[in-house]
């Protein structure tokens, strides 16, 4: 669907924070296209490509997007990377704003509160989050179920689902100064420390 600029600004989010690529791409409150492929590894040389034939079907070029909103995490370690990367170099290149939404923030997008958000990080845990006003935190997923009693529970479905919650989030933050997406990490890289010995540095 092509846009109309009476709709509002082009929006483009996307998230590489798990096991997905995923985007969104919103002209005001219209959905133009959303799209998520599945994938374990790889996002670094699949999400521009993606990026690009979401443009190209919509029938807009890079120079029609107004803003941009990326998932900041907290999730895979180099996916949050990869994603906030593209962000950056994308708005630094374009001159257009890029927005850091963290997968709480669009977990909860569209939810009556209070809301637990909560974020598979795997062996048996969870990040979690309650909203409004609660702080991120890494737990048993146990006891985060249990401390979100009273509360809805928000966890991820879809992919294209949170894409769309970023690029919604990041359009209404539009009119206001907004800091240079960064990762949100809550727990160190899963990446082991090389098993070879330094090399012996010679005089």
């Amino acid at each position: 669907m092509r846009p109309d600029p009476a709709d509002g600004p082009l929006i483009l989010g996307f998230d590489t924070s798990a096991a997905h690529c995923a985007a969104a791409l919103l002209s005001g409150d219209r959905i133009l296209a959303a799209r998520a492929e599945a994938m374990d590894k790889g996002q670094a040389e699949r999400l521009m490509p993606l990026l690009e034939e979401m443009l190209e079907t919509a029938g807009v070029t890079w120079r029609d997007l107004a803003g941009l909103g990326v998932g900041v995490g907290p999730g895979n370690f180099t996916g949050i990377r990869i994603a906030v990367s593209a962000a950056r170099g994308l708005a630094l290149a374009l001159k257009i704003p890029a927005i850091g939404i963290s997968s709480f923030e669009a977990l909860a997008e569209g939810r009556d509160g209070p809301v637990t958000a909560l974020v598979d990080a795997r062996r048996g845990a969870v990040y979690a989050q309650r909203l409004p006003g609660g702080a991120p935190a890494l737990m048993p997923r146990d006891a985060a179920l249990e401390q979100a009693q009273g509360t809805r529970l928000a966890e991820l479905e879809d992919p294209r689902a949170l894409a769309t919650a970023i690029a919604r989030i990041a359009a209404s933050r539009m009119d206001a100064p907004q800091p240079r997406p960064a990762p949100l990490y809550l727990r160190g890289a899963d990446a082991a420390p090389p098993s070879d010995p330094p090399p012996v540095i010679l005089p």
